[in-house]
């Protein structure tokens, strides 16, 4: 599986780009928006998109959803059904950021913790890891030891709760028992701002570190 990172939105939200090297299919995650730059990417790769793949409901992570399915016709797969609310939200999330509106949608299909999704011939594993959002999924490629964990956990930081229906504690769980349990070796892309690993942050983010319990 090869990825490229498209960030997107005013809020510099990491799009990505996934593709099988074998048969040239991909996936685009969390297409926020921009989606000049998502199909630039997608041209330059020599790609043909085949899904969007979607962590949670948030306007910087779902905006151009439905303005990318008008154009390709590709399918939606997650977030957790939870999340449904977020999305049926969009109107009011474009007003409350000072975004332009947004069509709404409904994915073809709502992800739960142990489903898998398939990109060409890989696959990723779904997580439902729930605290920054309820429905919040992340994408696992467990041959490349590569996670897409959207908002749920960042280099030095942790997603934010104070949004309708976060939770600290859940997201704290999510980390340290879903996320961590998969390796110290494991690169994650997140939503926001550069890779890290999920040993790095185990040992230094003051906010799931080992060192501070």
């Amino acid at each position: 599986m090869k990825f490229r990172i498209i960030p997107v939105t005013p809020f510099q939200q990491n799009c990505s780009l996934l593709w099988c090297e074998e048969t040239l299919e991909a996936a685009v995650v969390d297409p926020g928006g921009d989606l000049g730059l998502i199909l630039s990417a997608i041209e330059e790769e020599g790609v043909k998109l085949t899904r969007i793949l979607l962590t949670h409901g948030h306007l910087d992570h779902v905006g151009g959803t439905a303005e990318l399915v008008k154009l390709t016709g590709v399918p939606i797969e997650g977030p957790e059904q939870e999340d449904r609310f977020w999305i049926d939200s969009l109107t009011q999330q474009c007003a409350m950021f000072g975004f332009e509106q947004v069509d709404s949608f409904t994915p073809d299909r709502w992800l739960k913790d142990g489903d898998s999704v398939q990109v060409g011939r890989q696959s990723l594993e779904v997580l439902h890891c729930p605290g920054h959002t309820p429905g919040h999924v992340v994408f696992y490629d467990r041959e490349e030891q590569l996670a897409l964990v959207g908002d749920v956990l960042f280099q030095g930081s942790i997603g934010r709760t104070d949004f309708p229906r976060g939770d600290h504690a859940q997201l704290i769980r999510s980390i340290k028992e879903k996320l961590f349990p998969l390796g110290d070796d494991v690169r994650f892309v997140p939503g926001h701002g550069p890779m890290s690993t999920f040993g790095v942050e185990r040992r230094t983010n003051p906010f799931v570190s080992d060192r501070w319990g």
